[in-house]
């Protein structure tokens, strides 16, 4: 393919990632003149920032095509994932503004970190050809390790980092040697040249399994989960929040892209090795999550079995089995964020409430934040009428009538499993007895702001799940279906 001069016709479906690399750069410039009080204002400009992109996703603005010489494809999924995408880092910034401040690591560029990193998921998610994805994947993942290691003087902080850097490094070097056989046995870099040109030839059979390896670690997901637990709990929880619901979104694309629209002809392969994946990150997440007395480990392991469940989807096949996995991704992510942001409401300077047990009795001395943290676990459990609950019926529908009868089964078994320690949680908040030493420390933040958007973020839960038909049409529509 000979490249063209890129024209402005070129540039329209990219507006909104050129609208919010543009703040990024303006704001990481302008923080250069400002003094520490003034600083406080590069925060609600990033919110802003993302809330116009996601405003120009929601109205069309730029419209949809293939640009680029087909590197860049904004279509109807795009579309979808990338206003969730904007919304869960605007919702992260507001969640991170108090925890960051009283903990002396607010910096100015930890918004323009996450503005980067969400020009790279939007990126991620329109791909069009392997340069794209790669492109996108590692100005997600260096904005990350940065994130991750904003807090240099906690040592677990910096060893999660380091171990995220060095993993992710990993990942991405078979994800690259995925994509070298991938180009060596087709002769393009273009999703959908490849996908023309894919047969059974050994040498992309093999990229194909680097492949999901890497996605598969951008995943988190069993066997290669091994960074999860420490960067989740060795991160600020406001980065953990991030890190672990809006790049799910990105991964769940990049499965999508590389997968469906690449190498679509081999989906017999890769259709087995995602299965025998979601199958392994059900099992040992739910198994290895029953035994975690802290709760950002615990939601870390939990996470490895909710990826298993976005895998069911995509095993299963067909557009209604990625519409389902799709519906997952973004039920995950607000979901993520609603049990991140409980912690965050109710931790100070000096205290995380990130045990199980500092929930102890909360319902005796504070029954509505209790009310709200009830909301998001038995969403998480699959508890009807929540929204996990319906998350979790439309993959196992969509693995049943892909011919997964035996994954469909293991995912229900490990759904009832999963169920309980999301229960130790409620247990402990309404019947056992309150630990005294921590009752003075587990009031709501005096920030009015923030609990009135973790309570919009719990109760949307309860109403995305009395009124799911309208967010499945919407990703069902994306597909086609």
């Amino acid at each position: 393919m000979i490249a063209t001069a890129v024209t402005a016709a070129d540039l329209m479906p990219l507006l909104p990632e050129l609208v919010l690399i543009g703040a990024a750069f303006a704001l990481l410039m302008l923080d250069l003149f400002l003094s520490e009080r003034q600083r406080v204002a590069i925060h609600p400009l990033s919110i802003t920032a993302l809330i116009a992109a996601a405003g120009m996703l929601a109205m069309g603005v730029g419209g949809h095509g293939v640009v680029l010489n087909g590197m860049f494809v904004r279509d109807d999924m795009a579309d979808v994932l990338k206003w969730v995408v904007c919304v869960i880092g605007a919702l992260s910034l507001v969640y991170a503004r108090g925890y960051l401040r009283e903990r002396g690591l607010y910096k100015g560029e930890v918004p323009v970190l996450m503005l980067f990193s969400v020009a790279g998921m939007m990126l991620l998610i329109s791909a069009g050809s392997l340069v794209m994805v790669y492109l996108g994947l590692e100005m997600l993942a260096l904005c990350s390790y940065a994130l991750v290691a904003i807090d240099r003087d906690n040592p677990v902080a910096s060893e999660a980092a380091m171990k995220y850097f060095v993993l992710g490094s990993l990942a991405s070097g078979m994800l690259l040697y995925g994509m070298s056989l991938v180009y060596g046995a087709t002769g393009s870099l273009d999703l959908n040249a490849i996908n023309a040109a894919s047969t059974s030839a050994p040498l992309l059979l093999t990229g194909t399994v680097f492949l999901v390896a890497g996605i598969a670690f951008k995943f988190g997901a069993a066997p290669f989960h091994m960074w999860l637990p420490d960067v989740y709990h060795g991160a600020p929880t406001p980065i953990t929040l991030f890190i672990g619901a809006a790049p799910k979104l990105a991964a769940f694309a990049m499965a999508y892209r590389l997968l469906e629209v690449g190498v679509g002809p081999l989906d017999e392969q890769w259709r087995m090795l995602i299965s025998g994946i979601a199958a392994l990150s059900l099992a040992l997440g739910n198994l290895i999550a029953l035994a975690q007395s802290n709760l950002k480990r615990m939601l870390a392991y939990s996470t490895v079995s909710h990826v298993g469940f976005l895998l069911m989807g995509l095993a299963g096949g067909d557009a209604g089995g990625y519409a389902a996995a799709m519906f997952y991704a973004i039920a995950y992510a607000v979901m993520s964020a609603a049990a991140f942001g409980a912690i965050i409401v109710l931790s100070r300077s000096g205290f995380e409430a990130d045990r199980i047990d500092d929930y102890k009795g909360l319902n005796a001395h504070n029954p509505w934040m209790a009310g709200l943290i009830l909301c998001v676990m038995a969403s998480l459990a699959g508890v009807p009428p929540f929204l996990g609950f319906w998350a979790k019926l439309a993959v196992l529908r969509a693995a049943w009538e892909g011919g997964l009868t035996w994954l469909a089964i293991v995912g229900v078994v490990f759904a009832v499993i999963g169920a309980f320690y999301y229960l130790r949680v409620i247990r402990a908040m309404y019947f056992d007895e309150p630990d005294t030493s921590v009752d003075a420390r587990m009031a709501p933040r005096s920030d009015q702001a923030l609990r009135v958007v973790f309570a919009a973020n719990a109760l949307a839960l309860l109403v995305l799940g009395l009124a799911w038909s309208p967010l499945m049409t919407w990703c069902q529509r994306a597909f086609g279906v």
